[in-house]
């Protein structure tokens, strides 16, 4: 049984199709939902029993990004169709996005900039617009969402509730830019949740109204503040609408040795990192990070992240009693919560927990002292591994996170520990603790711990540690009987300032 060149490019432009579609992991549901389609006409296509239409080949192109083979197949089936040898060719261009049906606004343009200022994030999104439909545009839907801990959600929600977002601390402003002249926009709120908030920005403001018309461009301009303990270190963007191009920008304090990287998602591939590398230069005392793209696909979500290998330098104002100093460390450990040398707390046996009836307190307690080893990575890098007992964060009970230097390994939990036997070989190494940061000591340990400790359902088991695992847990196991490792320190042997301590940022020798 022969076809015809006609049945032939159909099943060629099916075909390609077919491909594109398995290769981004799509249904055929999803990729309908993504073209605006019934997903049983993308069903009927794939199998042929419907021809193809040039608004379908259109919208197919654009979502699968298949760099022009879905187009091409549609020319070939659609020169055949109208029999070239009697009308003209006609060679669209290849469209590079399509709106979704009843959309008519593109964006050509978006920048995003974050910037970290003073202990406040400060967001300018700019927008130039084109409306390419047929109805004139009156507001545009922006957002803004938080997420203080993005690792932990449950954390996260926990403290979002305790300390919501609000739209007075936002601040929100916005404008409508044409050739240079600003017209402040007004915006209602649509969504007020703890941690997310969706708002219009109108075209209209107290003096009138500027709708965009069907083929004019408008750039707007949107900008909000938010403080750092609702901020999370991430800053995302999502593709919405048809954009042509977009660039994000971070200014972060140089002082605090920022790392930054991207991720990338969409509906039809999993996270993974940017396709692109983010690029730093410095300004001054800034480090400004830059990254963009051209013609990202709907739905695609971009994030940078980033952690301080620092603390930030606090702004110093003229006569003020910092002029011309940092702050110590320990000063900067104090304003992360930790408890300093001096305090009673630290200088008293903590008492034992009441395992499992307060198992509750447990799960609590291990939870702040985790979250608080996180925070403190913003301050220091711990290359030697840390730990952090409950007395240095207010806390008069029995427990103990220590997380190796391993950090792929898990921070290891001890409620209750107690010290049953230890190895009779011991060395000598430097340790600095995080109630008294500004001093490392020289401190005898044993290479071998042994700890027992208790579950929160009130078995026990006894853990053995060795090497660095066996000091960190020692020096936290100190803690809970109200000992600091000057204690241990041999007599007559000085503290070493930790502005003269040249081993920070290496691991213990053994």
């Amino acid at each position: 049984m022969t076809t015809s060149p006609l049945e032939r490019a159909a099943d060629s432009f099916a075909a390609e199709l077919g491909r594109h579609r398995i290769e981004r992991g799509l249904s055929k549901k999803q990729l309908a939902t993504l073209m605006g389609f019934d997903p049983s006409y993308v069903s009927h296509v794939e199998s042929r029993r419907h021809r193809p239409t040039e608004d379908f080949a259109r919208r197919a192109e654009a979502v699968l990004e298949a760099g022009g083979a879905i187009w091409q197949r549609f020319k070939e089936y659609d020169d055949l169709r109208h029999a070239r040898a009697s009308q003209p060719h006609r060679d669209a261009p290849v469209p590079g996005q399509w709106m979704p049906p009843g959309t008519g606004l593109i964006v050509e343009h978006e920048f995003a900039s974050l910037t970290y200022r003073d202990d406040v994030y400060h967001c300018v999104i700019r927008r130039a617009l084109y409306n390419a439909g047929t109805e004139p545009v009156t507001r545009y839907l922006a957002r803004v969402a938080v997420d203080r801990y993005p690792n932990d959600p449950g954390r996260s929600n926990r403290h979002h509730r305790d300390h919501p977002l609000t739209f007075a601390e936002l601040q929100l402003r916005a404008y409508r830019d044409d050739r240079g002249e600003r017209e402040p926009m007004h915006w209602r709120a649509k969504h007020d949740r703890d941690a997310f908030k969706e708002f219009w920005l109108l075209f209209e403001n107290a003096e009138g109204r500027f709708p965009l018309y069907p083929g004019d461009r408008a750039t707007i301009e949107y900008e909000y503040c938010v403080g750092q303990e609702k901020w999370g270190r991430w800053f995302q963007r999502a593709v919405r609408v048809p954009t042509r191009a977009l660039d994000v920008r971070l200014d972060l304090p140089a002082t605090a040795d920022p790392q930054v990287w991207g991720l990338e998602t969409s509906l039809s591939a999993e996270e993974g990192p940017l396709r692109t590398p983010v690029t730093r230069h410095d300004e001054d005392d800034r480090a400004i990070f830059e990254w963009s793209t051209e013609n990202p696909p709907l739905n695609a979500r971009y994030r940078l992240q980033w952690r301080f290998r620092a603390a930030p330098v606090p702004p110093v104002h003229p006569g003020s009693p910092s002029d011309g100093a940092r702050l110590r460390a320990s000063d900067r450990m104090r304003a992360a919560g930790i408890v300093q040398r001096g305090a009673d707390l630290l200088r008293q046996p903590v008492r034992q927990l009441d395992l499992p009836h307060e198992a509750e307190i447990a799960r609590d307690v291990v939870d702040r002292l985790r979250a608080a080893l996180t925070d403190l990575d913003e301050v220091h890098r711990f290359s030697k591994g840390v730990g952090l007992a409950a007395p240095q964060l207010g806390y008069s009970c029995a427990v103990v996170v220590v997380r190796p230097p391993d950090r792929s390994a898990d921070p290891v939990v001890l409620l209750n520990p107690r010290v049953v036997d230890a190895s009779p070989d011991t060395d000598e190494q430097y340790e600095g603790c995080l109630s008294f940061f500004d001093h490392r000591g020289l401190v005898p340990r044993p290479l071998r711990l042994d700890v027992e400790h208790t579950h929160p359902d009130g078995s026990r088991l006894i853990t053995s540690f060795e090497f660095g695992m066996a000091r960190l847990v020692a020096h936290e196991v100190d803690h809970l009987e109200g000992r600091l490792y000057v204690d241990r320190m041999a007599p007559g042997v000085p503290l070493v300032p930790v502005e003269e301590y040249r081993e920070a940022g290496h691991a213990w020798r053994y």
